[in-house]
């Protein structure tokens, strides 16, 4: 199982939207395939090890991380092509959360005789798809939160000059977790301010991987829509999708007299979209939360059902902050640097609303390793609250 999860990782910048998953089959004490799942309508992990084979599987052993799928999607079921294949054991890290399987390609491989091992190296296997499992699991995507900092904890000098306060070996690892998540997720203000690309810069040989470096998807939230037509981070490769809270429709009917009257402003708002629209960017409209700001929860909900698994979230303080307090962020990567830029610098993330010990978020730290002469620390979050 230990190799069946090293195989899955390879398959960790591709997959999308699929989970990540591998397979070796072993008999007689040898391995006699391997396989892992590379790209959406490729084979899954079962059927490329099966079409990898160095002798025949009648009576082997297979290793997979994730339950063999049930049903046909973009290929046939992988259940079905054990069962085939004459293997008599199947040793299963987890059960597939996605409900079209959940339990079914365990069910369907027993029926057929084979005997069915579960929860082998299941917590690892759970890291390897934290967003694919709480999509199935929760309706959300799993959200990252990633921030560079002064070793006392600022983002940036008062006057907004931040470039750059970690290294060049930092800002190269956080290509890494550009490429392996589905959305890049930011703030308007960081647009205007910055004018970024939120690309993923890395080539397919750095990557390890074969074919296209796949472009996640970039996400602006701009509630007011100020989102210039003419920003980087609309005309490159890949799609980008700007969620606002203002509505486009220009025309309004009086119910009572049935006629129609133009709102000026819902016209001006309408030209914005259009424009925006032109420019490369997809417009979604969607609900204030209680202050009056775009609904954060609504966002990632949209996003899930967009099949997003994973949203790498490089933005300023204060929407970190809201993703941070709301209980909404699910990890933080946090890179350090040895500097200190002093109390009147920029701080990490705006917390407001944490006024006693009690109200404070804790942390789990993961990792903590150092990236060239900078610090990278890994930390999970406690439960999300919805």
């Amino acid at each position: 199982m230990v190799r069946a999860i090293q195989l899955a990782k390879r398959g960790q910048y591709t997959t999308h939207p699929n989970p990540r998953v591998g397979c070796a089959i072993v008999k007689n004490g040898n391995v006699i395939a391997e396989g892992y799942h590379r790209r959406a309508g490729q084979p899954h992990a079962e059927i490329d090890a099966l079409q990898n084979l160095s002798e025949s599987p009648v009576g082997a052993t297979a290793y997979v991380t994730l339950e063999p799928c049930s049903h046909t999607g973009r290929t046939p079921p992988c259940s079905d092509a054990l069962v085939k294949a004459g293997v008599s054991e199947v040793v299963i890290a987890m059960q597939d959360p996605n409900p079209r399987v959940a339990g079914r390609g365990i069910k369907r491989l027993k029926d057929a005789g084979i005997k069915v091992t579960s929860g082998v190296l299941e917590a690892e296997s759970r890291a390897l798809n934290p967003g694919f499992i709480k999509r199935m699991e929760q309706g959300l995507p799993f959200v990252r939160v990633k921030m560079a900092t002064s070793l006392d904890g600022r983002t940036a000098l008062a006057s907004g000059e931040s470039k750059w306060i970690t290294g060049e070996s930092a800002r190269k690892d956080v290509q890494f977790y550009r490429a392996k998540c589905d959305a890049i997720l930011t703030g308007i203000g960081t647009v205007l301010a910055d004018d970024p690309s939120l690309t993923v810069r890395l080539t397919a040989i750095e990557l390890d991987i074969e074919g296209e470096v796949r472009q996640p998807t970039r996400v602006i939230l701009d509630t007011q829509l100020r989102c210039p037509p003419s920003a980087k981070i609309l005309s490159l490769s890949g799609k980008t999708l700007i969620y606002t809270a203002v509505s486009g429709s220009a025309v309004m009917i009086d119910e009572a007299t049935n006629k129609t009257t133009i709102d000026k402003a819902a016209s001006v708002t309408a030209d914005k979209i259009s424009a925006l629209v032109q420019a490369g960017a997809e417009v979604v409209v969607v609900e204030k939360d209680a202050n009056g700001t775009i609904s954060l929860v609504e966002v990632l909900k949209d996003l899930a059902n967009r099949e997003i698994n994973e949203v790498h979230t490089e933005a300023g303080s204060k929407l970190c902050g809201n993703l941070l307090e709301a209980g909404l962020a699910d990890e933080l990567l946090l890179y350090m640097a040895p500097h200190l830029l002093g109390s009147d610098a920029m701080g990490a993330f705006n917390l407001p609303n944490l006024t006693t010990m009690q109200q404070r978020i804790n942390l789990k730290i993961q990792d903590i390793r150092a990236i060239g002469d900078d610090w990278r620390i890994i930390a999970a979050l406690e439960q999300t609250q919805v």
